[in-house]
């Protein structure tokens, strides 16, 4: 049917000519590369859709990855057909899709084989090409699929990963083909419609259909719909993915972005992510009803926050008043909490001294903590349901992850394209992108992510020299700058190499830093090798910026810069020069403008 529905696509003039064009694998590639040219807008006016280097660049990585399936042997026919392509148009037209090619090249290999890229249709192809039926015969396709029965994903890819991919590229076709029709309606081309009016009016979703086939395995399609749609579950077999979505949206809210990762939890227990996702979305739509008010809907809220913290402890009364809208100091709220051992049935609020540890606040009274109770045996409530399905506990005022608990939360980050990594890959990473992720992570986090990566290379100079020196160039410049040097206080330097630290004597930013844990050490270190900017950054990140008057940090400054050569106005240039984003956030407020 796919050969009929894309019509006016200049296939037969194309694969007429040199004999290499009959063959069959190199006809499929063309059919898909001209059809999908011709789908996304390339002009049709000399008979073959022109291949423009964007829409070639799309096709290469996004269109075929999303609806081709080509065996790892057949991909390099695919940037042939468009040189052929391109080789009916001007030199210069050659020229630069020849360019794009082979700077897509990698980008199309590796997209075509990345297994996050598979759709249902996609993978069973690949299947049943392993099992060596024929592609292109129906009846072949039909009897080879029930053999693929329980057929296991690649490593990392669970079922919703497909349907999802899934759900998308049937978007995606059903947008090009609709978006095609309407373009040659509006204006009808001079070499004919791509779609006709029969193949429309039969419905886009049959057209897509039949593309799917032709661009997979025949048949497949129906049969996936049909028969053997127990292999290709859709979004109704995965009601978790409705807290997939909520703990989606509470990443955007505290990121902004799916790509920046939370931390890595210290252990994951493996279990049937999916299953147990399944248990934990019962619990969390039970706890959506007016009974377990005012708390019950805050359960993807608390799920969250816990892995984002590392997995770490929290602290039910120090959630309890955050609610509440009590002042909780920030220094504290990112601290693990201590988990007992036992603790008694039910719920009891900690006693007034543990209360002012856990907050901060050191005008917390008597009346104040028998007010926060009834909000914190609420919270408790909805915890404990939480904790009826073993992926959550709560042992007294602490509550957390269970190590399958977090086994799944990070599965159900992932399914929605949130990078929530391993303690395993977080060792793997380099050293500046450890540091930046670590940036963004409680310090308590950071502190055992960082240690695990110098003890992942033995704690020698040169994995230090490469840590100490991202803490000087990550996100130099930005507003995160000043974050990134406050890794420098998550690190064990009482066992750093003294040589790594005294290589960092000369870097622009921390050079100060490792000056001063060279000194605490009672080790020799040349002042004269700090540069000033850098020990302008020490002088500012001192500074009482956070809390607490600004008089104190009025008084700090005025003490710093009567050490400085040149006084204050000397020392607030230095500062703007090293990093003017912090230097306007502490000094701004006391009046003190940067030059």
């Amino acid at each position: 049917m796919a050969e009929t529905v894309l019509t006016n696509t200049g296939l037969d003039s194309f694969l007429d000519g040199a004999p290499e064009r009959r063959d069959p694998v190199f006809v499929r590639a063309a059919e898909a590369v001209l059809g999908l040219l011709a789908l996304r807008g390339a002009d049709r006016g000399s008979g073959v859709p022109e291949p423009t280097p964007a829409l070639v660049r799309q096709l290469l990585v996004e269109d075929l990855p999303t609806f081709v399936y080509a065996a790892p042997g057949e991909l390099a026919v695919y940037p042939a057909v468009l040189g052929e392509l391109a080789g009916r148009f001007d030199g210069e037209l050659r020229e630069r899709v020849a360019a794009v090619v082979d700077e897509a090249a990698p980008d199309f290999e590796r997209a075509m084989t990345d297994p996050g890229n598979l759709t249902w249709h996609r993978w069973y192809a690949s299947l049943l090409r392993a099992c060596g039926a024929d592609l292109a015969d129906p009846d072949d396709v039909r009897s080879r699929l029930a053999a693929l029965d329980g057929a296991p994903l690649p490593d990392g890819v669970h079922p919703a990963d497909l349907m999802g991919r899934t759900a998308l590229a049937d978007v995606l076709l059903a947008e090009a083909l609709t978006r095609a029709y309407v373009r040659d309606a509006e204006e009808p081309p001079a070499v004919g419609p791509l779609l006709t009016d029969h193949a429309v009016a039969t419905g886009i979703g049959k057209v897509a259909a039949a593309l799917q086939d032709r661009w997979t395995a025949a048949g497949l399609a129906e049969e996936l719909a049909g028969a053997y749609a127990r292999f290709a579950p859709g979004p109704d077999a995965f009601p978790h993915l409705v807290l997939a979505d909520a703990l989606l949206d509470e990443h955007l809210d505290h990121f902004g972005d799916a790509a920046v990762p939370v931390p890595p939890p210290p252990a994951i227990e493996a279990g049937p992510a999916e299953r147990d996702a399944d248990t934990l979305i019962a619990a969390v739509e039970e706890l959506a009803e007016e009974e377990f008010e005012p708390y019950g809907g805050e359960a993807p809220h608390l799920l969250y926050v816990v892995y984002r913290r590392g997995c770490s402890a929290e602290s039910v009364a120090r959630k309890a008043a955050e609610y509440e809208d009590w002042s909780v100091d920030p220094d504290l709220e990112d601290l693990p909490v201590p988990v007992p051992a036992e603790a008694l049935d039910g719920y009891a609020l900690p006693p007034l001294p543990e209360l002012v540890r856990l907050l901060g606040t050191a005008d917390v009274t008597e009346a104040d903590r028998a007010g926060l109770e009834g909000a914190a045996r609420d919270l408790a409530t909805v915890l404990d349901r939480l904790a009826a399905t073993g992926l959550v506990f709560r042992t007294g005022d602490a509550f957390g992850l269970t190590p399958r608990g977090a086994g799944v939360v990070r599965y159900l980050l992932g399914v929605r394209g949130v990078a929530a990594p391993d303690a395993g890959e977080a060792r793997g990473w380099a050293a500046p992108e450890v540091v930046a992720a670590a940036a963004g992570w409680p310090g308590c986090v950071a502190t055992r992510v960082l240690a695990d990566w110098l003890h992942a290379r033995g704690d020698t100079a040169e994995a230090w020299s490469e840590l100490l020196a991202a803490l000087g160039s990550v996100h130099a410049g930005t507003s995160d700058a000043a974050a990134v040097r406050g890794l420098f206080h998550a690190l064990d330097t009482a066992a750093a190499p003294p040589d790594a630290l005294r290589g960092a004597l000369r870097d622009p930013v921390i050079g100060a830093y490792a000056h001063q844990a060279l000194r605490l050490r009672g080790e020799p270190s040349d002042l004269i090798q700090v540069g000033t900017s850098a020990r302008a950054l020490y002088v500012l990140d001192a500074l009482p910026a956070k809390k607490g008057p600004l008089e104190s940090r009025r008084t700090a400054f005025d003490e710093a810069a009567s050490a400085w050569p040149g006084g204050s106005a000397a020392l607030v240039r230095a500062m703007a020069a090293a990093d003017r984003h912090e230097t306007e956030r502490v000094l701004g407020p006391l009046g003190l403008t940067a030059p």
